[in-house]
């Protein structure tokens, strides 16, 4: 007598068609969610998604224009070299140059005659301890 094998059944797709978790996890997709946005979804970001911002900014407000004595003092060395200033008679106006506050950061080694809108205490000390002068316009 002949023996006949039973037909396998295939009950479930998983066992075959070869391979089944490619599509599935997030390694597939370079991270799930938003993840790698600023890394190799970078471009991705930047052309289709938008930034959320926080908070609000007031259009009105006006950032002052600063300037420190080691800047003050680089600026009037310059000056001088390029034969714009007195180097017996230093008066300098900040406004002229775009500014609008003076601060103490940095040494200044002349007697300066500056003329700004404000300035800090500290600056105003350390110009007047030179033998200069802070004139506030």
């Amino acid at each position: 007598m002949v023996v006949r094998f039973k037909k396998k059944r295939r009950r479930g797709e998983r066992s075959y068609h070869g391979r089944h978790g490619y599509p599935r996890g997030g390694g597939n997709r370079g991270g799930r969610g938003k993840s790698g946005k600023f890394d190799h979804k970078l471009m991705h970001f930047l052309k289709y998604e938008r930034i959320k911002q926080k908070g609000f900014k007031y259009s009105l407000r006006k950032e002052k224009k600063i300037i420190n004595l080691q800047n003050l003092s680089n600026l009037i060395d310059r000056l001088i070299f390029n034969g714009e200033m007195n180097e017996n008679n230093i008066e300098i106006d900040l406004n002229k140059f775009g500014y609008e506050k003076l601060i103490s950061k940095g040494e200044i080694n002349k007697k300066v005659i500056v003329k700004v809108k404000s300035a800090s205490k500290k600056a105003i000390e350390k110009i007047e301890n030179m033998g200069g002068k802070v004139i506030l316009t």
